[in-house]
C-alpha cells in the first residue's frame, strides 16, 4: 500500500482534529485546513455551543487515539438531570440505575484545543489556520482555498479528501452542485432556536447550583438547560420558538420583555444571571436542524464525516459522540481494507448510515421528551421502574437512554429499535396497571417486572418486523 499517501482534511473542529490525529498515527501525510484562526490563541466561541456532553462512544474514539485520559482531566461528571419547576422546586432523575454511568460536561474549546495540541506532536501532520475552502473539484481531487488574512487564493491536490467541515460543509455542497452522481440531501429545521447565556461562578469561584447535574427547566413549549464549566460558571441555553407561541425570540426584543419572561417562567434562573439583557442582545440566536444525505463519498477520493454528513439537534447530547464514533468505525474498516479507499468508503457508509439516521431521529424525539414529558407522572413512574431494573439487573436491563449513551457496543439503530419497543411496552403496562412501579418492590416483584418487560418488548419488536415484511 502507498503508506505515505497525502490526505487533506477540510475543517479542524472536533471531528477533523481527531480524524487528523488518528490518520497521522497510522503514518499518513496529513494536511488540515481550517477557516477560523487557531482557537488556542483567539476566542472564537460565538455561535457555537460552548460546552458539550461527552459519553462512552466519544471516549471509545478518544481511547483509540490515546487521548482519553487528557479528555477526562477537563470533564465534569453529571450523574443525571435536575428538574426545576416554575416554583423553584427541584427533583433529580439519574441517567442510570448503575453507579458508574454518567455523562460529562466538557468545554468545546478546551477539548478541541487539546486535540490540536496532540496533533502538533506529529511531523507528518500540518494544520493550516485562516484558510477557507471555497470549492472542491471532484474530477481532479483539487481543493480551492482562500487565505482569510491575505485574501490570496490557491489550490491543493491530494490523494484523498475528507470533509469534516460541519453542517455547512463545502465538500457536501460540491457533491450537490457538481452533479457527478445522484445525491440525496435533506435539511430539516426545528421551529425552535437557541440562545446561550451564562450563570457566573460565585465570588469564591464555586458553582452557584449543583455541578453534579445537567439542569433542566422544562416548560412544555420551551425550556432552559444549564451545564457546568470548570471555572465555576454554567453555560445556560434557552430553547424557544423563533416566532410562534406565547413567548418567542422575535418578541423578546426589549430588556423589559426578556426580564418579564424569565421572572414568570424561570425565576430561580433569572436570579443567577446578572446581565441577562446584555447577553440576550449580544449572543446570536442559533438555528437547530437535522441533516441527512447520501452517498457520503465520491469514488475512493472524498468522504464527508461528522456533522457534514449527519448533523443532529443537540437533545441527546450525541452530536460530538456520533462524530467521534464515525472515526472509530472508519478506523476499524481501514484495518481490514487499508490501501483500497473505495472499498473503505463504501463499507463505511453501508455500516454507518442507519446508525447516523437513527441518532438524528432520536435527538428530535428527545427534544419533546425533555420539554414536555420529564415532568409527566407516567413518565416519572417509567423512569422509577427503569432505575430499579438497572440497579438490580445491571447486566440484563438497559433503558433506551442507557443503550444510546452508555453502550458503545450497541449501534444507534439497534438502540433506537429496541429502546422504542421497550418504552412502548412499559408505558402500555403502566397505563393498564399491569406492572408495579413502587419504590419498595421485592426482588420477586422486580424479577416479575423484568420478565414482563422483556416479553412485551420482544412481542412489539416481532410485530414491527412482521409489519415491515408485509410492507415490503
Amino acid at each position: 500500500m502507498k503508506q505515505k499517501e497525502n490526505i487533506l482534511i477540510i475543517g479542524a473542529g472536533l471531528c477533523g482534529s481527531l480524524l487528523a490525529l488518528r490518520l497521522a498515527q497510522r503514518g499518513y501525510n496529513v494536511n488540515v485546513y481550517e477557516s477560523r484562526p487557531d482557537l488556542r490563541i483567539t476566542d472564537i466561541s460565538a455561535g457555537k455551543s460552548i460546552n458539550l456532553a461527552l459519553s462512552d462512544r466519544g471516549f471509545k474514539a478518544l481511547r483509540l487515539a490515546n487521548v482519553e485520559d487528557k479528555a477526562r482531566e477537563i470533564c465534569i461528571p453529571m450523574k443525571g438531570r435536575l428538574m426545576h419547576d416554575i416554583e423553584g422546586n427541584t427533583f433529580a432523575s439519574n441517567y442510570s440505575g448503575r453507579d458508574n454511568e454518567y455523562i460529562n460536561s466538557i468545554s468545546r474549546g478546551d477539548l478541541n484545543g487539546m486535540l490540536l495540541t496532540e496533533a502538533d506532536k506529529y511531523d507528518n501532520l500540518t494544520i493550516h489556520f485562516n484558510t477557507e475552502c471555497e470549492t472542491v473539484d471532484l474530477d481532479t481531487n483539487t481543493v480551492h482555498f482562500v487565505n482569510r488574512n491575505t485574501k490570496e487564493t490557491f489550490n491543493v491536490n491530494a490523494d484523498v479528501i475528507f470533509g469534516t467541515d460541519g453542517a455547512g460543509s463545502e465538500l457536501r455542497k460540491s457533491y450537490f452542485l457538481q452533479r457527478k452522481f445522484l445525491f440525496s440531501f435533506s435539511q430539516n429545521f426545528l421551529t425552535h432556536g437557541y440562545k446561550e447565556l451564562e450563570i457566573p461562578a460565585a465570588k469564591d469561584g464555586s458553582h452557584q447550583i449543583s455541578k453534579d447535574y445537567l439542569h433542566i427547566w422544562p416548560r412544555g413549549e420551551y425550556m432552559l438547560i444549564a451545564l457546568p464549566n470548570l471555572d465555576g460558571s454554567f453555560t445556560v441555553t434557552l430553547f424557544l420558538g423563533h416566532q410562534e407561541g406565547t413567548y418567542n425570540f422575535k418578541d423578546l426584543d426589549t430588556e423589559d420583555n426578556i426580564k418579564a419572561f424569565f421572572q414568570e417562567q424561570f425565576p430561580d434562573a433569572l436570579a443567577l444571571i446578572p446581565n441577562i439583557a446584555e447577553e440576550f442582545a449580544n449572543n446570536p440566536t442559533g438555528a437547530l436542524g437535522t441533516i441527512k444525505c447520501s452517498p457520503w463519498h465520491y469514488q475512493g477520493n472524498t468522504l464527508i464525516l461528522g456533522d457534514a454528513a449527519h448533523a443532529v439537534v443537540p437533545f441527546y447530547g450525541q452530536g460530538m459522540n456520533a462524530s467521534f464514533e464515525d472515526i472509530a468505525v472508519l478506523d476499524s474498516i481501514i484495518d481490514k481494507h487499508e490501501g483500497d479507499w473505495e472499498t473503505i468508503f463504501k463499507t463505511y457508509q453501508s455500516v454507518r448510515k442507519a446508525d447516523a439516521d437513527a441518532i438524528g431521529e432520536l435527538a428530535e424525539e428527545n427534544y419533546y421528551e425533555m420539554r414536555d414529558h420529564v415532568a409527566n407522572p407516567i413518565f416519572k413512574k417509567k423512569r422509577q421502574l427503569e432505575m430499579q431494573l438497572e440497579k438490580h439487573f445491571p447486566e440484563q436491563y438497559f433503558s433506551k437512554y442507557s443503550m444510546v449513551t452508555f453502550n458503545e457496543n450497541i449501534g444507534y439503530h439497534e438502540a433506537m429499535t429496541k429502546g422504542r419497543a421497550q418504552d412502548k411496552a412499559i408505558l402500555n403496562m403502566i397505563a393498564d396497571n399491569d406492572i408495579s412501579t413502587t419504590l419498595d418492590m421485592t426482588k420477586e416483584q422486580l424479577e416479575n417486572a423484568l420478565h414482563k418487560v422483556i416479553e412485551k418488548t420482544n412481542d412489539i419488536i416481532d410485530d414491527d418486523n412482521v409489519a415491515k415484511t408485509m410492507h415490503h
